[in-house]
């Protein structure tokens, strides 16, 4: 009866680990994350090939190193899911203080590649972009200092990780990536929200962030020219968005047919931000549905378990970090099919990038590690540490 009223998993003595992390996990989110990586794979098969001989690379070359970066965010993911809360939050305070330096020296050791934007660290095999590692770490962060409210005599820790939501913005505006400056706000004001915030404080921050970005809008010129793209009635067919749109309206229901597709000869970025405009040309609308299913098994899941979550800090890191794994592949796949104005985002464990996947695998670790079945606490002992 204890249990079906608390929740509680009655530990096995002596169980050993793996057993007792395949027990507690969400399976279900597990396999979801496995299919997103599988359909990743099935789809650099059919996009980057041409990137590659453009190059003068292997045809396979990018499909190898995304099989090896993906294996590696795997492991680090199931690693990850394995820790217990509290270590996971002390990890991710230190890794946060790493990413958040990492990211302040950018303008000084980073590299644009000629993008535009200083957003990577160039190692030679490899390249780093810390602002995907700071966005996972980040919303650990501010789950700590947000559920400090609910002690007695805590720290404002509202207002202070509002601070550094601040901070981190401006920084990554100044790069400029508006992209993760969005989801790095998006996620804290849900969060804010959750740990219940005023209506009224949430009105003001959205008119504020109104402002923010019709300043943006008088005074960058790269942000005037997509959003001006975005609303011109006509759209160049020459541009990404004019190609990502052409082959989203060429593939129909099944697609033209696998290698069949010709987006992925004419789009740069086809293997990266447009995947989705390879899958719909090539297998169709049925293939985008599927992604689109994967991705609400991991964000519908998780937040079914974390209504069950009596643990503040759980319920608010995992609410904030699959939050931002769903705006982020909201926001790549409207971009694509113009719902949205143009914006350089991966699709979380689908697209191709290294840091891309491995901060996707330490952000989905730290999701299925705060979503594990636990014993919780009772409600007398919840209230007794708010006196």
């Amino acid at each position: 009866m204890t249990e079906m009223v608390f929740g509680v998993v009655p530990a096995k003595a002596g169980e050993p680990l793996l057993p007792r992390w395949w027990r507690t996990v969400d399976t279900w989110t597990l396999l979801a994350i496995v299919g997103l990586f599988a359909v990743g794979l099935t789809l650099g098969l059919a996009a980057s090939p041409p990137l590659a001989t453009r190059n003068g690379l292997d045809p396979f070359h990018y499909v190898s190193r995304q099989a090896f970066f993906g294996m590696l965010a795997l492991t680090a993911m199931i690693f990850t899911s394995m820790l217990p809360p509290k270590l996971l939050r002390r990890l991710a305070v230190v890794g946060f203080v790493g990413a958040f330096i990492a990211l302040a020296l950018l303008p000084v050791f980073g590299t644009d590649f000629g993008k535009g934007a200083t957003r990577w660290y160039s190692l030679g095999f490899a390249a780093v972009q810390p602002s995907e590692f700071l966005k996972p770490t980040f919303v650990i962060l501010t789950a700590w200092l947000m559920a400090a409210n609910y002690e007695a005599g805590g720290p404002p820790g509202k207002a202070i990780s509002f601070g550094i939501a601040v901070v981190l913005v401006v920084m990554l505006i100044l790069q400029p990536d508006f992209g993760q400056a969005s989801l790095i706000l998006g996620a804290w004001g849900l969060m804010y929200f959750v740990a219940g915030a005023s209506m009224v404080l949430l009105l003001v921050l959205a008119g504020l962030v109104m402002v923010g970005g019709v300043l943006a809008y008088q005074t960058s010129d790269h942000v005037a020219r997509r959003i001006d793209g975005f609303l011109s009635p006509d759209l160049d067919p020459r541009t990404q968005l004019g190609f990502a749109t052409n082959a989203i309206q060429e593939g129909g229901i099944l697609g033209v047919g696998v290698g069949e597709g010709t987006v992925k000869w004419s789009l740069p970025d086809a293997h990266t931000d447009f995947i989705i405009a390879v899958a719909a040309e090539e297998f169709g609308l049925v293939m985008c549905l599927v992604i689109i299913l994967l991705f609400g098994t991991v964000v519908i899941r998780s937040m079914v378990r974390l209504v069950r979550e009596r643990d503040p800090f759980v319920r608010l890191a995992g609410t904030g970090l699959a939050a931002m794994f769903g705006l982020q592949a909201l926001i790549n796949m409207g971009v694509a099919v113009r719902l949205l104005p143009a914006k350089g985002m991966t699709l979380p464990f689908v697209s191709y990038g290294g840091s891309s996947l491995l901060a996707a695998g330490i952000a989905l670790g730290m999701l299925l590690a705060l979503t594990r079945e636990r014993p919780q606490d009772t409600l007398s002992e919840i209230i007794g540490r708010g006196r």
